[in-house]
């Protein structure tokens, strides 16, 4: 969310929501972080981790500085917690459904809270950064309130799916112009 903007609300009417499921979907995405590490990498890695962190404890015990040994053990332990978080954080995700009536973008929190969105599409702007930097923010704005999209993704992913909600938009909006019919 961008700082010092006011949050939209979190669910929209109900009627609303049923009008939308009804309606053909034009454009539909699920959003998550990337993963860089799978869990064998991490197993692997905590072992190969572990097993340094005992051969230093039991050199540095042969030469007189047990007190070392927990240092070392409470490395492996925070470089585990700090793993952990990380793959916490995987759980998140965003989905964008795009429908004649509304756009609904849907975010779950690593906790599992769900917090909805709903844009009408012939009122909406797609925001991004041209050219993109690292900091660049996908946002959807309409009617006075924005919302930030994908802020886990890279800017490049970012800026693809804002070049292609653009273009689903844009067939929304003016249909007699669609050549992939």
């Amino acid at each position: 969310m961008i700082a010092g903007m006011a949050e939209p609300p979190a669910v929209p009417p109900a009627e609303e929501t049923a009008r939308a499921a009804d309606a053909p979907v034009l454009f539909d995405v699920l959003l998550m972080p990337n993963r860089s590490l799978p869990p064998l990498g991490f197993a692997l890695l905590m072992a190969a981790v572990s097993l340094l962190s005992f051969g230093a404890g039991v050199t540095f015990y042969l030469i007189g500085a047990w007190p070392v040994i927990g240092f070392l053990g409470l490395d492996v332990a925070l470089i585990y917690i700090a793993f952990r978080i990380s793959f916490r954080r995987l759980r998140a995700f965003e989905t964008l459904r795009l429908t004649e009536q509304a756009l609904v973008l849907e975010r779950v929190s690593p906790g599992g809270v769900r917090r909805r969105w709903t844009f009408q599409p012939y009122w909406l702007r797609v925001e991004f950064d041209d050219p993109p930097h690292h900091g660049s923010q996908l946002r959807l704005r309409s009617h006075g309130r924005a919302v930030t999209v994908g802020a886990f993704l890279a800017p490049p992913e970012r800026q693809d799916l804002a070049a292609a909600l653009r273009q689903a938009l844009h067939r929304l909006k003016n249909p007699a112009f669609d050549h992939d019919a």
